[in-house]
């Protein structure tokens, strides 16, 4: 699919506020309500648009401990491969998890309510997978941009 600027414009605006209405996004891009409907449909269509949602705030959930964790595998065959990716899937703690190049395998975002929660993660959960050898954990102190 190829994008004008309006097209890019209305994305961007999309991914800022995708609560903003239709009638507020035309205006905003200059164009009219059926056609900004129009277009918005064509991107979904597409995939541009993968989904719409809420940015949680985690602390006010009790989410106070927010850490990047970089595993190492000891076995890369199939079916250890398999059985790591369901169950790191499965943990509301790993909010991402990215198979990466360099001296890690996977890259993970992780929050808990504090390090005891996290120590349980490691300990009851990661550590407890057969094809984990290790995890370095970076906490993170602030959000600087998401």
């Amino acid at each position: 699919m190829l994008l004008d600027p309006k097209d890019r414009q209305l994305l961007a605006l999309l991914e800022r506020d995708c609560r903003a209405s239709n009638a507020d996004l035309a205006e905003q891009v200059g164009m009219s309500t059926s056609a900004c409907w129009r277009r918005i449909r064509a991107f979904e269509d597409a995939g541009l648009i993968e989904g719409y949602g809420a940015r949680l705030a985690p602390a006010k959930l009790g989410l106070t401990f927010h850490a990047i964790v970089h595993v190492n595998l000891t076995r890369h065959d199939p079916a250890h491969l398999k059985r790591f990716i369901e169950a790191v899937s499965t943990r509301e703690e790993v909010q991402e998890c990215f198979a990466i190049t360099g001296a890690a395998d996977y890259h993970m975002r992780v929050r808990c309510t504090d390090i005891e929660a996290y120590n349980r993660f490691m300990e009851g959960f990661l550590f407890d997978l057969p094809a984990v050898s290790s995890a370095q954990t970076n906490v993170i102190l602030r959000d600087i941009k998401s």
